[in-house]
């Protein structure tokens, strides 16, 4: 069997990157958490990602303890994990409506004696190598949950089509924490490391080519409603219709209307409506009924 070095300095590396990248999965929902504190609701975001991320941290902190050789990288990292998911889950509970709360509190308590149970139960009844291997395994299932649990999320998005429900940022950690384990895995000849994380990057891919795809879509203009100015002119007179006449003609009506002056003793059945603004624009009005003109600017 080759006896592997695990001061090497590629694992080191991978093992540095892996904790850096997952502190940052950790705190990518923040920005989110800070907007659940502020609108003191979780606005229809899930706690289930959350309670499985935990469960998962207190399972892989379990294991590196057990596993012979130097596992420090993956304690601190779980260690961390399980801090900053636990505030996680408490902000949830804390701003959750009565049901919600319910739900979620039996949840984590099934996490809890689940995680509890599992803890016990390997450390009582199982030895050495056949512990650590056992642990090892029951957290690959539960880190495919882990990368598995933003699917629901991801159903939402197709569902409605909108990105809202969907973090970015946690989908582009989550995959860059799946290549980082990837290769640490593969150096520390760890299946248990290795396997999870390449469901793991494959998710990842499919949340951020979702985000994209829905993002542009969301981007497309609407066309939007011409809302049209409505001007209304009353013209109270006698009967008749109205006419527009051209401009060029101003002279010629002018003497047309002398004339009907004329004819009519100014009796008043005929009237010149004049526009000052828009220069010198005529109407003859001859016999005029009360008239309602409706025009869009």
């Amino acid at each position: 069997m080759e006896i592997i070095d695990l001061h090497h300095p590629l694992i080191l590396v991978f093992g540095i990157l892996g904790n850096i990248v997952s502190t940052g999965v950790y705190f990518a929902p923040m920005p989110t958490i800070i907007q659940i504190c502020k609108q003191r609701s979780p606005m229809g975001f899930q706690t289930l990602p959350y309670v499985v991320s935990l469960f998962s941290a207190l399972l892989w902190m379990y294991y590196a303890f057990i596993k012979e050789g130097d596992t420090f990288l993956l304690i601190t990292v779980n260690a961390l994990g399980t801090f900053v998911e636990f505030i996680y889950v408490i902000i949830f509970i804390v701003f959750a409506i009565p049901s919600v709360k319910k739900q979620t509190i039996k949840i984590l308590s099934a996490t809890m004696v689940l995680c509890l149970v599992i803890s016990l139960g390997s450390f009582f009844f199982l030895e050495g190598v056949n512990r650590a291997l056992v642990v090892g395994w029951i957290c690959v299932g539960v880190s495919v949950c882990v990368f598995a649990a933003p699917l629901t999320i991801v159903f939402q998005v197709v569902k409605t089509k909108s990105v809202d429900f969907m973090p970015l940022p946690l989908s582009c950690f989550l995959t860059l924490s799946a290549m980082t384990w990837f290769a640490y895995g593969m150096f520390t000849a760890d299946l248990c490391v290795t396997v999870p994380n390449v469901l793991g990057f494959v998710l990842g891919i499919i949340q951020m080519a979702l985000y994209k795809y829905y993002k542009q879509r969301s981007k497309v203009p609407s066309i939007p409603e011409i809302k049209h100015q409505e001007h209304i002119i009353n013209i109270k007179t006698s009967n008749s219709e109205v006419y527009p006449v051209d401009s060029s003609w101003s002279s010629g009506i002018e003497a047309e209307e002398e004339k009907n002056t004329a004819k009519d003793g100014g009796s008043g059945r005929g009237e010149v409506l004049t526009d000052n603004k828009c220069g010198p624009r005529v109407m003859e009005v001859v016999n005029v009924k009360p008239v309602l003109i409706v025009y869009a600017a």
